[in-house]
C-alpha cells in the first residue's frame, strides 16, 4: 500500500501530523508492506527566499498584535512537545520552499527524501539556526546522505525537479486539497489535516482491507489542524 503525504517545511501542523501518522504506522501490522511518498505543497508560492520572522508575518496575516501570534505560537509548540516533537518557538523565521522541495524530489531519487525531510523539519521548528540561511540546504542534502556536488548541481538549476514539485501541486489542487498535511492512501481514501493517531490507524486499517474503489474523505470537512494560504489553526488550549 502506498501512502501520499503533501506538506510543507513551513507548515508546523505537518512537522505534528508526520509525527502521529508515523506513530500510527509503526504499530501497524503491515508496517513493512505500506510505501510512504512525500509530496510537494507550497503554502505560498510568492514567498520571498529571504527568510522573515514569522511572528510579524503571523500577526500581519491575521490581524492580530505580537503578543498574541507569540500566544499562538506557544500554543503550537506545546502540541508538538505533547507529541514528543523539539520545538523552538522564539524567534522562528521561514522563507520560500521551493528550493526544499525541489531537493525532496532529487533526494527522492536516490532513497534519502525521508532522511531529508526529517533533518529539514527539524532545522526549521527545532534549531535555533535558520533553515533558509544560505548554503544551510546543502548542507542538510549532504547531512541526508547526498552527494554535495551533485546537490550543489541541483540547487543552481533553478528548473531541476521544478515540475516534478509543480505537478505534485497539480495533483493536490485536482483531488481538492486547499491546506496541508493532506494523505492519501492508494489514491482511494483520503484524511486531510494533522489527525490524532487513532484517526491515522482506523485509515491505515480501512484501506489495507478493502479492496473496492473508496471516495476521497476529509477535504474541506476534516476536523484535523492544517496550514492553508490563508495560515495555520492555532489550538485554542
Amino acid at each position: 500500500m502506498r501512502v501520499e503525504v503533501w506538506s510543507d517545511i513551513n507548515c508546523p501542523w505537518c512537522y505534528i501530523g508526520k509525527a502521529r501518522f508515523e506513530k500510527a504506522l509503526e504499530a501497524f501490522p503491515h508496517r513493512e508492506d505500506v510505501e510512504v511518498v512525500h509530496r510537494s505543497f507550497e503554502l505560498d508560492t510568492r514567498a520571498p527566499y529571504q527568510a522573515r520572522a514569522v511572528l510579524p508575518v503571523i500577526a500581519a496575516k491575521y490581524g492580530i498584535g505580537l503578543e498574541q501570534a507569540a500566544a499562538a505560537e506557544r500554543r503550537i509548540a506545546d502540541t508538538a512537545r505533547a507529541e514528543g516533537l523539539a520545538y523552538h518557538g522564539e524567534g522562528r523565521d521561514g522563507a520560500n520552499t521551493f528550493d526544499m522541495h525541489r531537493m525532496l524530489h532529487f533526494a527522492a531519487g536516490h532513497g534519502r527524501q525521508a532522511a531529508l525531510l526529517d533533518l529539514l523539519y527539524r532545522a526549521n521548528f527545532a534549531e535555533e539556526a535558520s533553515a533558509f540561511a544560505p548554503g544551510r540546504l546543502l548542507e542538510l542534502a549532504v547531512e541526508a546522505g547526498l552527494g554535495g556536488a551533485e546537490a550543489a548541481r541541483v540547487l543552481a538549476d533553478r528548473s531541476a525537479y521544478a515540475d516534478a514539485v509543480r505537478e505534485d501541486e497539480a495533483t493536490a489542487s485536482a483531488m481538492g486539497a486547499t491546506g496541508v498535511p493532506f494523505f492519501v492512501f492508494d489514491r482511494r481514501l483520503g484524511v486531510s489535516g494533522a489527525q490524532p493517531a487513532e484517526t491515522f490507524t482506523a485509515a491505515l486499517t480501512q484501506a489495507w482491507d478493502s479492496r473496492t474503489v473508496l471516495p476521497l474523505v476529509g477535504i474541506g470537512e476534516a476536523t484535523g489542524e492544517a496550514c492553508g494560504p490563508d495560515g495555520c489553526e492555532v489550538p485554542q488550549h
